[in-house]
């Protein structure tokens, strides 16, 4: 007589919950990767550096971003900048220079629009760049320090219009916090003719070798406050009008005279203005 066959047990069903996940699945919100750092400029602009403090800002742009015409400008004279950033400052200059880049020394920011370097070669800029702007110790009282580098601010806007190349842009970089946040950039631009593009974090790591200059030169021992990891903000500004002084077709616009947009990262905000 066949032995009865036995029932298979019956298997637990799987609710949807229970569903298996496909790789790399797992049920939880999965976090949106991170956009890449914004780069205030492209390679092939032409970029003006001012109030430079050792160069290694504007060595690291060439170096590593291919930037291949950049004028880089400092406020000290050659001998107190090599004083102040020895030996980092000869190198980084020497550097530049070898590279066919153009380094000048003296350069007041407010007077930009009267120097005589920058004017021989018209508003041609598509990019100016003034990291980290500041006074110096003129002063330990925190509303006169605000008010002297508001001046500076209102100043540098004034003269740098003039040297602009249609749709050029001028960048400034902050710290973040106070005393920064009280001196109103936003404002200042505002008041001086131009108006907010945009604003982003400002990241030290996609320039390589770059180190924050303090403005009375190098630490004794070379340890203590490190700028670059403290957090920053770049704010990008531009003509009221649209653009810089007119007659530069061969600029930011190219042929048919449209801006280039340059890619804005996670950080990037275009409500600003």
């Amino acid at each position: 007589m066949p032995k009865p066959r036995k029932k298979k047990a019956a298997l637990p069903k799987v609710s949807a919950k229970q569903q298996p996940t496909k790789a790399g699945q797992t049920g939880k919100p999965v976090p949106a990767p991170k956009s890449k750092p914004t780069i205030p400029f492209h390679a092939e602009d032409r970029i003006l550096l001012i109030g430079e403090g050792d160069f290694s800002f504007a060595k690291s742009i060439v170096e590593h971003h291919g930037c291949y015409q950049v004028t880089a400008t400092c406020y000290d004279s050659q001998q107190a900048l090599y004083e102040k950033y020895e030996p980092q400052a000869k190198l980084h200059t020497k550097y530049l220079e070898e590279a066919g880049q153009t380094v000048l020394y003296g350069i007041n920011a407010t007077a930009l629009n009267r120097t005589k370097q920058l004017l021989a070669v018209g508003p041609q800029w598509d990019v100016v760049i003034f990291n980290f702007p500041h006074v110096g110790g003129k002063s330990k009282d925190v509303n006169r320090q605000v008010r002297f580098n508001q001046e500076l601010l209102v100043g540098f806007f004034k003269a740098v219009v003039h040297l602009l190349a249609e749709h050029g842009t001028i960048v400034v970089t902050l710290f973040e916090g106070e005393p920064y946040d009280l001196w109103n950039i936003r404002d200042l631009a505002r008041h001086s003719g131009l108006e907010v593009q945009r604003s982003f974090k400002f990241a030290a790591e996609v320039y390589p070798d770059y180190s924050h200059a303090r403005t009375l030169g190098n630490i004794d021992g070379g340890g203590g406050w490190k700028g670059e990891s403290r957090q920053a903000r770049s704010f990008v500004f531009q003509r009221k009008d649209g653009g810089g002084e007119k007659g530069s077709d061969a600029g930011r616009g190219g042929k048919n005279g449209k801006k280039r947009k340059r890619g804005g990262g996670e950080d990037s905000s275009d409500d600003d203005g």
